[in-house]
């Protein structure tokens, strides 16, 4: 009986001592400086930033992406025969689900980036996918891109006219 009582005891102290170790004082780590070895312009523009997930935040309205709103308008009107699954204007993303083209017979999905005011080819971003998930030749992206940046061209010339 005594060896039981024992072995009891032994157990409670070692739960006992593991407990209370859980609450023991943090161990002082050396100061780390993220920002050892960079200027004090680039300490500055870095701090901006504390995490990715500040990139998503509303709160600063400085930062801002702009959209050429010509190119937004003529990605909207050349891919209209797919459905728009989502579009963000804040970031230039648009995303359509399958569509099959007129005249066509293959099904295609499309993602498009506008990421900069600029009417430029530079500004557009096209990325197209086949219903078996295969990404289209170059040639048939370059194509959708010309198609997209010639109406948006043409949408410009028939606004400076009013």
């Amino acid at each position: 009986m005594n060896i039981t009582r024992l072995r009891q005891f032994a157990a409670i102290s070692v739960a006992a001592v593991l407990l209370s170790a859980c609450n023991a004082p943090p161990v002082e780590t050396p100061p780390y400086d993220k920002f050892d070895g960079v200027s004090e312009k680039e300490r500055t523009e870095r701090e901006g930033l504390s995490s990715v997930f500040d990139v998503f935040s509303r709160d600063n309205k400085d930062t801002t992406v702009l959209v050429n709103r010509y190119i937004w308008s003529a990605t909207l009107q050349v891919l209209d025969f797919l459905p728009v699954q989502s579009v963000d204007p804040f970031t230039g993303v648009i995303v359509t689900g399958y569509g099959t083209p007129p005249g066509g017979s293959r099904s295609y999905r499309a993602t498009v980036l506008v990421n900069d005011p600029a009417l430029d080819a530079r500004s557009l971003n096209v990325a197209l996918q086949t219903s078996n998930g295969r990404a289209v030749d170059a040639a048939t992206t370059r194509a959708v891109e010309d198609a997209i940046l010639s109406r948006a061209r043409q949408l410009r010339i028939d606004d400076s006219k009013r």
